[in-house]
């Protein structure tokens, strides 16, 4: 095998650390048969090259190759194995995005997500593995090209039907089975829909034919199996004959090419579907990766397909292989392989009944996403956080779908706007600015549509530290609103005007912004996570204002109103301030259960901001505690979160009271050099290690030990320190 570049790990890296992510390779679902010599070959070539690209034909089994190598691989690359799978990525503008979402990252700034790819790979020993990239190749081959160059410890390893052509590529081509190996997995696959089948000396004729005939291309071979249950390995042959000579012009000479022949196994396969089972699978095609059942019964039911006869059908398909069931955070999900729902699509096609089959595909999916938003404000904010992860690239298509039509795009702007709650609450700043700008390109009605969109990229521009394109968004909302006399669109345009001011250090023009935005939130009847998160804000203006009684009071009430309604995102940020407060009266065993709590949420929901702030904190209530060589590496492992999510502390004066306090305390008691080594010892933590480890340590405070007091706040006077919980004009999350 090839030699790291760097060592595996050192001390404190999260390759080492029980809580380190080392990868998203999933879990095999039945057997990997055969390929032995194939994977010997592949691991060879990794020594080789850092970039290797199988290649072959549609159902050759790439994919399971590959993820079979990399499986093997894992423990070669002390930051681990990840997948791409790129196949419901259509638009090479969300390649980068996509990668991002692969690798697990969050970024908060608004930099291009290359720059996040680049700053994340470059220090790192690990392998990428990128499939289905056909529809993009040039954009895949280019990002490479450059991820290669920048990052000397990454490797990557390719499954598609064509090399990328990359300079120092080296490609395999995957052949067909052998025969040897085409019969164990015929065999395998056969015995999951017909328990006890075997291939014995009666049958292992027509199994080598039917094996030669479908040319060892696993995809076909596991298409046959499915047909077990209803026809004899000979009758599959006759059939499979006819349809051999009907797609050859009746030629006897030879097995059709192998581009042809799965294409000619999956044609037959879907003629030995009864009349319902086709329509079915004609209609699955219009679905990007997976997919729930409820989603099945709406979009793909008719007169000709009743809904409760739904699931019936889909368990045929199932049983045929032409639909792959994958169990997924968010439940029981299914999925069509490419090339399967390739043929389905075309079929959907030759019916015309595509246009129509997207636009119901697309109003299911704003109804989800409408559905989400109000479920956000309840106990199932995380359950909606996993439905909207595994949803979303059927919410890409659903907006591209309405962007298609002049007349439909402010679908497209209600449903970018609706998923606020994910661009800001789960780390997807970076993808939500892409489509709000996307969708805000066309010229459309100042409808509520098209304000929701720009209040949201307004609140999306603020915690990326874009003043400009927040003022811009904000501003022309605001305008538009008051003319339209929509009250609600003009309060959180107001609100999120606030959240700018806190960040550039105006309080009391912030306090003016939110206490107005909270009144014409009251006047409108609105009440939900921004709201609450409008007071925390507010909260967080009078505290640096010297009112942190009325901070509290202010929070105690969110407090309230989240434990009644089971949010968790908003009570993170109150939990925030309240500790902050109880530091300040030297509490510290509250304070570090209240921030251990804003911890476990923000680690629920990817909350970048709320980890690292809360971090920021922690430390200080560890100094106060007396434990400074633990304070100085939790604000190493907070400096090393700050480039992700912005400018440190965002430059503010008052949010870098805190932080002063803790290393002036910190580098007294230690000593500078000691305290600089325990710094760089937190900046080599993973957030994931950093986080388990705040968790896990320092759970016994000293109730009697006086907080931090008052610190010195601009302008001379003197005010309660405290932190406050929106990064860049609100609340940051991912």
């Amino acid at each position: 095998m090839r030699r790291p570049q760097r060592p595996f790990s050192t001390p404190d890296d999260p390759g080492t650390h029980p809580a380190a992510v080392r990868g998203n390779l999933p879990a095999e679902l039945n057997r990997f048969v055969g390929r032995d010599d194939e994977l010997t070959e592949l691991f060879r070539l990794l020594e080789e090259s850092r970039l290797v690209t199988v290649v072959g034909v549609a159902g050759a089994g790439k994919t399971r190759c590959v993820a079979r190598v990399a499986a093997s691989l894992e423990k070669r690359y002390c930051h681990g194995v990840w997948v791409a799978e790129l196949s419901a990525v259509q638009d090479p503008g969300l390649l980068e995005h996509a990668l991002v979402e692969a690798l697990g990252l969050t970024d908060h700034t608004s930099r291009p997500p290359r720059a996040t790819l680049v700053d994340h790979l470059a220090p790192r020993q690990l392998l990428l593995v990128i499939d289905g990239f056909e529809q993009m190749t040039e954009a895949v081959a280019e990002l490479v090209r450059e991820l290669l160059r920048r990052a000397p410890g990454l490797g990557v390893l390719a499954a598609g039907r064509r090399p990328l052509r990359v300079d120092g590529e080296l490609t395999f081509p995957l052949a067909p089975m052998t025969e040897r190996d085409a019969v164990a997995l015929f065999a395998e696959r056969a015995r999951a829909v017909h328990p006890g089948y075997r291939v014995t000396d009666h049958n292992r004729a027509a199994v080598l034919e039917l094996c030669r005939r479908l040319d060892g291309i696993p995809l076909a071979l596991e298409l046959a199996a499915g047909r077990l249950r209803a026809l004899s390995v000979e009758q599959m042959l006759h059939r499979l004959d006819d349809r051999f000579r009907l797609l050859t012009g009746g030629s006897r000479g030879g097995a059709p090419a192998r581009h042809q022949t799965l294409r000619t196994a999956i044609g037959w396969s879907h003629e030995l579907c009864a009349p319902q089972q086709r329509l079915l699978w004609a209609r699955l095609s219009v679905f990007a990766g997976q997919f729930d059942l409820e989603a099945v019964e709406y979009i793909c039911s008719g007169p000709d397909l009743p809904a409760d006869e739904v699931l019936d059908v889909l368990d045929e398909l199932l049983a045929q292989s032409v639909v792959v069931r994958e169990d997924a955070g968010a439940g029981c999900r299914y999925r069509l392989l490419d090339t399967v729902r390739e043929y389905g699509a075309e079929w959907l096609a030759a019916t015309g009944d595509t246009d129509r089959l997207r636009r119901r595909h697309r109003d299911w999916f704003l109804g989800l996403a409408t559905w989400c938003e109000l479920d956000w404000f309840s106990p199932r904010q995380s359950e909606v956080a996993a439905r909207i992860d595994s949803e979303l690239p059927n919410l890409r298509r659903a907006m591209e779908c309405s962007m298609e039509s002049p007349d439909e795009v402010h679908l497209a702007q209600y449903l970018a706007g609706t998923l606020w709650f994910y661009w800001v609450g789960c780390g997807r700043l970076a993808e939500g600015r892409h489509w709000l700008d996307h969708v805000l390109e066309e010229e459309s009605p100042h409808d509520a549509s098209r304000l929701k969109a720009l209040w949201v990229l307004g609140y999306v521009a603020v915690l990326q530290g874009d003043a400009i394109g927040a003022i811009s968004a904000l501003q022309e909302c605001r305008e538009e609103a008051e003319r339209a006399g929509d009250a609600a669109a003009v309060a959180y345009a107001v609100h999120r005007m606030g959240c700018l001011a806190i960040v550039t250090d105006d309080m009391v023009r912030a306090e003016e912004l939110l206490r107005d935005a909270l009144g014409r939130y009251q006047e409108a009847g609105e009440l939900n996570s921004n709201v609450l998160m409008a007071q925390v804000e507010l909260a967080m203006a009078v505290a640096f204002l010297g009112d942190l009684d009325g901070a509290v009071t202010i929070c105690e009430e969110v407090r309230e109103i989240c434990e009644d309604h089971g949010e968790r995102w908003a009570l993170a940020y109150a939990l925030y301030v309240l500790a902050y407060a109880a530091l300040q009266r030297g509490e510290t065993v509250l304070a570090r259960r209240m921030l251990r709590e804003c911890l476990d949420i923000g680690r629920t929901f990817h909350d970048l901001l709320g980890t690292v702030l809360t971090l920021e904190l922690l430390a200080l209530v560890t100094a106060v505690d007396g434990d400074a060589a633990e304070a100085a590496v939790l604000q190493g492992a907070a400096e090393r979160i700050w480039p992700s999510v912005g400018l440190p502390l965002f430059g503010s004066v008052y949010y870098g009271l805190p932080r002063t306090q803790c290393e002036e305390r910190a580098r007294e008691e230690l000593g500078a050099a000691t305290y600089e080594a325990r710094r760089r010892a937190g900046e080599r933590l993973s957030l994931e290690a950093a986080v388990s480890r705040a968790l896990a340590g320092g759970q016994q405070g000293r109730p009697g030990r006086p907080g931090p007091g008052t610190v010195p706040a601009p302008g001379g006077t003197r005010r309660p320190a405290a932190s406050r919980t929106t990064g860049r004009g609100g609340p940051e999350l991912g």
